[in-house]
């Protein structure tokens, strides 16, 4: 048996999330179907983490065991032209066999991008939440760094989070300015569940001017999820990349993990 990775882009509009669904039309899913077109093996594929219904991915990550010959440099191709157009594979690798994407990963980025045109880009209005209304963008950049560094994310996650414990470590979060689009960058060794979408919410109300930016800290020492804002839209969230540390794992080319957005 080999163990391959993949890395797969989509357009998460369509979708009930990444990961299979008792309803619902799922990327896990429509994968497993495409394996299964092409080798006749029922796998069950392994993500590097869940992403919500209407979020979207550039660079998630999952591995499958299989007794398939087909040569690794072929599996993109095949897979692409057996995938509906939302989905894309971009790479594929062997890896050792004791490989987990998940349990493996060492660093998720994800970015959240906000229209702040008077109108909206109608070109991006499936990737951006737009705000209309003037946002203190300075004031939303403070607040994000109170949350860089190793801290208790319980007053940032849904109250719905099944993990026994909201210690994450965030290693760096930035705003970066696109036209009239605003996209803002985290990067952490996993994430909670609406983790990054509760952090957008709370700092839209700093944008806003309804908290201060030390307020993101004070929520955070506060470790309850009534304290932060609402939870941002699903639409405005990108899984970036996901990175693993190790060059045996890693295309050539490129440079307790258990979100999930």
């Amino acid at each position: 048996m080999r163990n391959i990775c993949m890395k797969v882009s989509y357009d998460g509009s369509g979708f009930n999330g990444f990961q299979s669904q008792p309803k619902g039309r799922t990327v896990q899913d429509e994968i497993e179907k495409a394996i299964k077109h092409l080798t006749g093996e029922p796998i069950v594929i392994i993500g590097s983490g869940r992403t919500d219904a209407g979020v979207h991915a550039m660079g998630q990550v999952f591995n499958f065991h299989t007794a398939s010959t087909i040569p690794t440099e072929r599996w993109a191709i095949a897979l692409n032209t057996r995938l509906p157009k939302d989905i894309v594979i971009r790479d594929a690798w062997d890896v050792p066999d004791a490989f987990h994407s998940r349990r493996s990963a060492k660093r998720k980025t994800y970015r959240y991008s906000i229209d702040i045109g008077k109108f909206p880009d109608v070109f991006a209005r499936a990737y951006r939440f737009h705000h209309p209304t003037k946002l203190n963008i300075e004031a939303m950049a403070e607040g994000l760094s109170y949350l860089i560094g190793t801290h208790d994310f319980t007053s940032y996650t849904s109250i719905h989070s099944t993990k026994p414990h909201h210690i994450r470590t965030v290693y760096e979060a930035y705003f970066e300015k696109e036209g009239q689009a605003v996209h803002m960058y985290i990067t952490g060794n996993g994430f909670l569940y609406n983790m990054v979408r509760v952090i957008m919410g709370t700092l839209l109300w700093v944008g806003q001017g309804k908290l201060k930016p030390e307020d993101m800290k004070l929520i955070l020492e506060g470790k309850s999820r009534s304290l932060a804002g609402p939870t941002a839209m699903p639409h405005g969230l990108t899984l970036v990349d996901v990175e693993y540390g190790d060059a045996a794992v890693e295309p050539a080319e490129a440079t307790d993990h258990d979100d999930d957005e």
